[in-house]
């Protein structure tokens, strides 16, 4: 097919879904690998509190990073889309909207971590426990939300196997990022005990989804084969 005037415009909108991917590979590693790691230890309310308390700007910023990357997601479901659509309109919308309410979910969970300072900087009695609460219902909210983002991995991972203007090797990769997220979520809900272990599989996400985070910000996609 050869391609349209409009066909150069998908070029900027690739690379801007690859700047929105590597604002929100950055922001949620800090937040929760670097920010939130440092604070928290869910198997000392006590120690924690001290932490939390001691280092609150740290913990807000950890809080504001991870507002970034919830309205960045929004902005990138809408981007990729676009992107996709020509693919299968059908499957690409069915994406989108998975990645949507994962985006919901990680924004309302925010609450969370706001409760969890809340209590300890009112200091009644048994706060170090209430925060430590909700700190795990934020926990557990975070792989509630990578149920949906799950999803949207496997089919947007397919999307991008069958688009031509993209390498099939980022759609299989992050098809196996949907496979991680959807098991690593089911243990957190139905094996509680198996989810540390299962921790060093998360490295295939993040390296697939740098991997398409780069591509997009720096080769962007074919845009011939697109049009």
């Amino acid at each position: 097919m050869q391609p349209t005037p409009l066909t150069p415009a998908i070029l900027p909108r690739a690379r801007l879904a690859g700047a929105l991917y590597l604002v929100i590979i950055l922001c949620g590693v800090w937040s929760e690998g670097v920010a939130r790691a440092a604070l928290i230890d869910h198997g000392d309310a006590a120690q924690t509190a001290v932490n939390i308390l001691a280092g609150e700007a740290l913990f807000r910023r950890a809080l504001a990073a991870d507002a970034v990357m919830a309205l960045s997601d929004v902005a990138l479901a809408a981007l990729l889309f676009a992107l996709l659509a020509p693919v299968h309109r059908g499957v690409a919308r069915m994406a989108m909207l998975f990645r949507l309410v994962q985006a919901a979910i990680l924004g309302a969970n925010l609450l969370n971590l706001q409760a969890a300072l809340l209590v300890l900087k009112v200091g009644a009695p048994g706060a170090p426990d209430w925060a430590l609460l909700f700190l795990d219902l934020h926990r557990h909210g975070y792989d509630l939300g990578l149920l949906f983002f799950g999803i949207n991995c496997l089919l947007t991972g397919w999307l991008i196997c069958r688009s031509g203007f993209l390498p099939r090797l980022l759609g299989a990769g992050l098809t196996g990022s949907g496979l991680v997220y959807l098991a690593g979520s089911a243990l957190r809900f139905l094996a509680p005990g198996l989810s540390e272990g299962f921790a060093p599989a998360y490295l295939l996400p993040l390296m697939a989804e740098s991997a398409l985070c780069l591509w997009l910000l720096i080769r962007g996609v074919d845009a011939r084969k697109w049009g």
